[in-house]
């Protein structure tokens, strides 16, 4: 069954290029102008991941992604003209998967589509289950809990916590996390990696000044906490 992708553009020759493309690359495409068009379209179901384009109408790509994020963790890829870094970094703050800026080659776009999708499979085809403290990891079903309570994690935020739980009580180097992700489609500097940890302590409840879960280790990495023993 092919994938859904729901292109997010105020420029109608974007979308049917991008729609040309991606329907002749096996995925099925929708269409919206602005965050409004696209949060109904997306609360209509079937989508697998979302291009969005920040500078739109209505509702901008930031205002979208901060009101989908309240309900999904559906992979997005920001499409942005913008190139300072801070416009960057707010997007991964606020839940976005990856970006591409414009002008892009359509052929990189599909190479970071189909990265952000393996991430957001990963599991699927592993039945391994973790855990460490009151926290547990699913790869098969995706999911992680605490004290059997479902936390929401984007799926670059899975990725990232799988390696640190994998390697509990070990410190894993910035540059290796960097690389590992780059395994898995993740094209992101070791600068926004800080953004998706500073993300994940959030969703995990942290707290930065005596973490219990992701300890820094600066100038080196990070350490997931394996607890008392």
């Amino acid at each position: 069954m092919s994938r859904k992708i729901l292109v997010v553009d105020d420029t109608r020759n974007v979308q049917f290029m991008l729609q040309e493309y991606l329907q002749n690359q096996g995925f099925e495409t929708c269409l919206a102008s602005d965050g409004v068009e696209a949060m109904e379209i997306f609360h209509a179901g079937g989508i697998d991941l979302i291009l969005l384009d920040i500078m739109m109408p209505n509702m901008d790509g930031y205002q979208f992604i901060s009101k989908l994020r309240t309900e999904s963790s559906l992979p997005v890829i920001m499409i942005t003209a913008k190139q300072q870094e801070a416009d960057v970094v707010r997007g991964f703050e606020l839940g976005a998967d990856d970006y591409i800026t414009k002008p892009f080659r359509l052929r990189e776009l599909l190479m970071r589509i189909r990265a952000v999708m393996r991430r957001a499979a990963l599991g699927e085809e592993v039945s391994e289950v973790m855990k460490v403290q009151n926290l547990t990891l699913d790869r098969a079903r995706h999911e992680v809990r605490k004290d059997g309570e479902l936390i929401d994690l984007t799926p670059l935020e899975f990725t990232l916590l799988t390696l640190l739980m994998e390697a509990a009580g070990k410190v894993i180097r910035r540059q290796e996390i960097s690389l590992r992700l780059m395994d898995n489609g993740y094209a992101g500097s070791e600068a926004t990696i800080k953004i998706h940890i500073r993300n994940l302590r959030q969703k995990l409840g942290d707290d930065l000044a005596e973490p219990v879960y992701i300890e820094t280790v600066f100038g080196i990495g990070y350490r997931f906490l394996e607890g008392e023993s």
